[in-house]
């Protein structure tokens, strides 16, 4: 059997394709920050910045415009001077999350709108909750997530994604949508987070590193995989409209191993660590080649789709998308 007659030419090779990567499976996550023409680099996160909401705005504009449909916000604080365990701003109705919201739907009204649901980057010590006794309270971080998921709803996001992974944050916050009428948000769980070390530049970008201990007390040891598939399906019986996985490639059995159990949407997050390693191995070996660059963009965030995934967040989604397109 001569196998390679199937890849002799390329227009053979993407006939008998098993996986395509659309635009439409890109969500782009932006972080945004209060100000007025601000483009901050982040320096471990080639090409990504921490944008001012006008700036905000017409990145969204753009990447509507090349056929993304959703973008994942994250909003950054000036910590300095902070003296609450937990800022307010989060779930403050004019904070810049919320603003973000209302200009989004303003002004692009047909772009998706996914908000991360976390406190990690608006606390003292990092941590992705309130800490008592040298740990994480679940049920008091319990309420501060529902407020924040309020906030986010009233100010209009089409999904709600809580990511402290604590225990019954699901029911807690879509029975508070439910009560206050917000029963069409759905709700993006974080199901399959592991304690990571490939988030580094992200906890860069929105100053969210612990200041003490680590986070594996109530994110996921790498080391399993059972325990996704009882994350997983809590999650989706508590309410969960979709679950994600992340970070992404180093755990593409899990992603696979979920598609086999689940048949809710399936999300992956390509982190910030594995995006700087990518743009950082094309730097080095293939400097200032663009179209390099997008073919191990493509390879990387092709492989997700053949594992099982719907939905790929990732911070090279515009780029994509132009080579998409």
């Amino acid at each position: 059997m001569n196998l390679r007659r199937l890849r002799r030419t390329e227009g053979i090779r993407d006939l008998v394709g098993e996986t395509h990567l659309l635009v439409e499976d890109l969500i782009l996550p932006l972080f945004v920050k209060e100000g007025e023409d601000i483009k901050e680099a982040i320096p471990s996160m080639p090409g990504v910045r921490r944008l001012s909401l006008d700036n905000l705005i017409r990145v969204v504009e753009e990447a509507y415009t090349c056929g993304l449909k959703g973008v994942l916000l994250f909003g950054v604080i000036d910590k300095r001077g902070l003296r609450e365990e937990v800022d307010p701003r989060a779930w403050d109705e004019e904070g810049i999350v919320q603003k973000a919201i209302r200009e989004i739907k303003k002004k692009i009204p047909q772009v998706v709108v996914i908000t991360d649901v976390c406190v990690c980057g608006y606390t003292i010590h990092g941590h992705c909750g309130v800490v008592r006794e040298g740990e994480v309270d679940n049920r008091a971080t319990l309420d501060i997530l529902g407020k924040i998921s309020l906030s986010h709803a009233r100010a209009g996001a089409d999904f709600v994604a809580p990511s402290a992974m604590m225990d019954g944050e699901v029911l807690y916050i879509r029975e508070i949508l439910d009560r206050e009428g917000y029963d069409r948000v759905g709700i993006i769980s974080y199901s399959v987070k592991y304690a990571s070390s490939l988030y580094y530049p992200f906890r860069e970008a929105v100053d969210s590193s612990p200041r003490f201990g680590n986070r594996k007390g109530y994110q996921m040891d790498y080391r399993n995989w059972r325990e996704a598939i009882r994350e997983a399906e809590r999650d989706i019986q508590e309410g969960a409209d979709m679950i994600m996985v992340k970070p992404a490639l180093p755990y593409l059995d899990v992603v696979s191993r979920l598609r086999e159990r689940f048949s809710v949407p399936l999300v992956v997050y390509q982190v910030s660590g594995e995006y700087n390693m990518l743009r950082n191995y094309v730097r080095e070996f293939f400097p200032g080649d663009k179209s390099k660059e997008r073919e191990v963009f493509r390879e990387a965030l092709t492989s997700m789709k053949r594992a099982g995934a719907d939905l790929i967040i990732t911070y090279y989604a515009l780029e994509m998308a132009k080579e998409l397109r």
